[in-house]
C-alpha cells in the first residue's frame, strides 16, 4: 500500500473514531447496535447511549459489536446491557412493523388488527406504539397520509380531490381537518402555493440583525432572523409563492415591536397566537421546547426523552432546524449533551447571544 493510501485509510479511521466519540458524549441512542465502546480502566463495554459516568477519551476503544468487545476481554455493562436486545428492542421491532403496515395500507387498519399482528392486546399495543413514536397509531396514520397528500398536491397536474383519495383519506372533510394543522392551510390553498392565504408581514431591525415577522389570520407563522432583509422576504415568498403578502400595515408593525422586545429581552412571554404548521412529531418537539424555562437549556437527547422517544435524537434536531418561529419556539435553548452550542438555523452567534441575555435576567 502506498504512503498516500495509508494516510487516507488512517484519516478515515480517525474520522470514524471521532464520530463515535461524539455519539458517546451525546449518548446518541440512534447509534445503539451499530457499535459499542469499551473502557480500559473498568473492563466494561457499553452502548453509545449508556447513562453511566463518561470515561476519559484516552481510556476508550470502539468495537463493531458486543461479540468483538467480549473477545477483546471486556464484560458487558450491567446498566445498558449491550449484550442483550431486551424488551425495548422487541417493542421497537413491533412498532416498526406496524408503521410499515400503516404505510402500505390503502385504509387505516383497526387497532385490533394491528395489535393481533403484533401479538399484543389492543391496550398493550396502543401503549407500546405511543411510547415508541409519541403519537397514537391513528395519529401516526393521519400524519403519514398527510405527507402523502402533500406529495400528491405538489405534482404539476394534481387534482385536489384525486390527491385526497390517493393519499388514503376516505372523506374530504377528514383530509381538510388533518391538512389544516400539518400544512397550515387547506389542501386547495397548498396546491396553489397558498393562493387563498393572506399573510401580513413586516421587516424590522434588532440587535441581532434583520427580523421578519409574518402572520396568517390564525396567528404568527414566521419569525425569521438574518443579515439581509431582502433575503428574509424571499424566504417568506418561497414558503408561500402564491399567497397574498401584505406589508407595511401599521397595525401589524405593533406585533413586530412586540417580537423585537422578546428578542432584546428573551425570557418574557409572547402574548400573541401562533399558527404552528408541522407534522405531529414536529409539533410535539416544539411544545417540549416551549416548556424549557428561560435561562435553562436542554440537550437533544433530553428533549427526545421528554417526548417519550429516547432514540429520536436526530429527528429532534431536524425538528428544531425546521422551526420557523425564532424565539417564540425557543430552539436556541437546545444544546449538545456536553453543553456545547450546535447548529442554529439563524447562526450560532445569535444562539449564544440569546442564551447570554437569558442568563443575565
Amino acid at each position: 500500500m502506498s504512503a498516500m493510501a495509508m494516510g487516507d485509510t488512517t484519516k478515515t479511521v480517525q474520522t470514524q473514531q471521532d464520530a463515535r466519540w461524539r455519539a458517546v458524549m451525546e449518548r446518541d441512542a440512534t447509534l445503539d447496535g451499530s457499535f459499542v465502546y469499551a473502557v480500559a480502566t473498568t473492563g466494561v463495554y457499553c452502548r453509545p447511549s449508556c447513562p453511566s459516568r463518561r470515561a476519559k477519551a484516552e481510556n476508550v476503544s470502539f468495537y463493531g459489536s458486543a461479540a468483538a468487545a467480549a473477545r477483546a476481554g471486556f464484560r458487558p455493562c450491567l446498566r445498558c446491557r449491550p449484550d442483550q436486545h431486551g424488551q425495548a428492542d422487541a417493542h421497537a421491532a413491533v412498532v416498526a412493523d406496524a408503521c410499515r403496515t400503516i404505510a402500505a395500507a390503502e385504509t387505516l387498519p383497526s387497532l385490533a388488527v394491528l395489535a393481533r399482528q403484533a401479538g399484543l392486546s389492543p391496550f398493550h399495543f396502543h401503549r407500546v406504539f405511543k411510547a415508541a413514536t409519541g403519537v397514537t397509531p391513528r395519529a401516526y396514520a393521519v400524519a403519514h397520509r398527510t405527507g402523502r397528500l402533500q406529495a400528491a398536491l405538489a405534482a404539476p397536474d394534481a387534482n385536489v380531490t384525486q390527491a385526497i383519495y390517493e393519499a388514503g383519506f376516505n372523506a374530504s372533510s377528514r383530509a381538510y381537518a388533518a391538512a389544516d394543522e400539518a400544512l397550515g392551510m387547506t389542501p386547495s390553498a397548498y396546491r396553489t402555493g397558498g393562493r387563498e392565504t393572506v399573510i401580513r408581514f413586516a421587516v424590522g431591525a434588532c440587535s441581532l440583525g434583520a427580523i421578519l415577522v409574518a402572520a396568517t389570520p390564525r396567528g404568527l407563522c414566521a419569525i425569521l432572523l438574518g443579515d439581509d432583509p431582502d433575503a428574509l422576504v424571499r424566504d417568506l415568498q418561497d414558503r408561500f409563492p402564491k399567497a397574498e403578502l401584505i406589508g407595511g400595515d401599521p397595525d401589524f408593525e405593533r406585533h413586530v415591536a412586540t417580537v423585537i422586545g422578546l428578542v432584546e429581552a428573551p425570557g418574557g412571554r409572547l402574548d400573541l397566537p401562533l399558527d404552528i404548521a408541522g407534522t405531529a412529531f414536529q409539533r410535539r418537539v416544539w411544545e417540549a421546547l416551549r416548556a424549557i424555562p428561560p435561562g435553562r437549556t436542554a440537550s437533544y437527547a433530553e428533549i427526545a426523552a421528554t417526548i417519550g422517544l429516547p432514540r429520536a435524537v436526530r429527528a429532534v434536531a431536524q425538528a428544531c432546524a425546521a422551526n420557523a418561529l425564532a424565539v417564540a419556539i425557543p430552539c436556541h435553548r437546545v444544546v449538545r449533551s456536553d453543553g456545547g452550542l450546535s447548529g442554529y438555523r439563524w447562526g450560532v452567534d445569535r444562539k449564544r447571544a440569546l442564551l447570554d441575555r437569558e442568563a443575565e435576567r
